[in-house]
This record gives C-alpha cells, structure tokens and sequence, in this order.
C-alpha cells in the first residue's frame, strides 16, 4: 500500500510567510480556511502564525482543534478530518517543553496548586519559563506569587536550566 502526501494548495502557500529554512509538515482544511503547521508555527487562516513555543493547552475534539496562545487567548477551528495535523500539533508543542512541574500550594485540600514550565522554541536555545495556576487559585494572591517564585527557583537549580 502506498500513502501519498496530499499538497498544500497553491493559494494556500502563497499567503504563508515562511522564514528561511521553515518546511510545512502537514495542513488540514478547518470551517475558517487551512491551517498549516510548519518546523516553526501553526500558520492560522487569518494569515497569523502561533508559534509552538506559545500554544498552550492544544485539544482536538469531534469539532476540531482549540488552544490558547499566550497573549492572544483561546483560539478555535473546526476540522472534521485533521489527519496528519493532529499528530503533528502535539508533537510540535510537546517538543518546545523543556520540563514542566505542578506544584500543589501548601494546605489546599484539593491539591491545586500552579505548574511551572520551561519552554524553547524549535530550534532554538533560550529558554523561556511561565506558571500556570490551576483554576480557582487567585493569581494575584501574594502567597501565590511567592509559592511561584519558591517553586522556579527550586526547579531551577533541580534542572540546571
């Protein structure tokens, strides 16, 4: 049996703004247009590319493909046959993860708690840490920021990054 690769459609490459050395690894159509996702981004409909590095919480559903990108906020698309794309799209985000730890806060029956990631774009070298509260925790709670900068510090000098 052999499997063929379908083609990214003229039009569609032609509104892609790659930068030298960036391949497409795989594209599906979604309700909004095609979405394309290259070494360095999944390149958007809207002609917005959302660098792997800054995709959080990628799920596929019966529906499609949502995430958040980190300044822009949840994105949605409807894809009814993903194919390669899904596969992709994991393996892409999963990749710039450099090391990622929950951290439950002290005395929370529920184990909530924040995590905290270290991440770097494909190919690249600088490392970028964030945290994550889980829901239901204040962000702006002072006890929080200092349980956060305790939790990067420690994983920090764990990891050696």
């Amino acid at each position: 049996m052999h499997l063929r690769r379908s083609a990214l459609p003229d039009p569609v490459r032609a509104r892609l703004r790659l930068v030298p050395g960036e391949r497409v690894l795989a594209h599906a159509d979604a309700v909004e247009g095609t979405l394309v996702a290259t070494t360095r981004a999944l390149h958007l409909p809207d002609g917005h590319a959302a660098p792997w590095e800054r995709i959080d919480r990628a799920r596929w559903s019966d529906t499609g493909l949502s995430f958040v990108e980190e300044g822009v906020g949840t994105r949605a698309f409807g894809v009814e046959r993903p194919g390669r794309l899904a596969e992709t799209v994991y393996e892409r985000v999963t990749a710039t993860i450099v090391v990622s730890r929950h951290v439950p806060l002290t005395g929370d029956p529920g184990g909530r708690g924040l995590t905290v990631v270290a991440r770097r774009p494909p190919g690249g070298s600088d490392i970028t840490w964030r945290v994550h509260v889980d829901e239901g925790v204040d962000p702006d709670d002072p006890r929080v920021a200092d349980h956060a900068a305790r939790a990067l510090a420690a994983l920090r000098e764990q990891t050696g990054v």
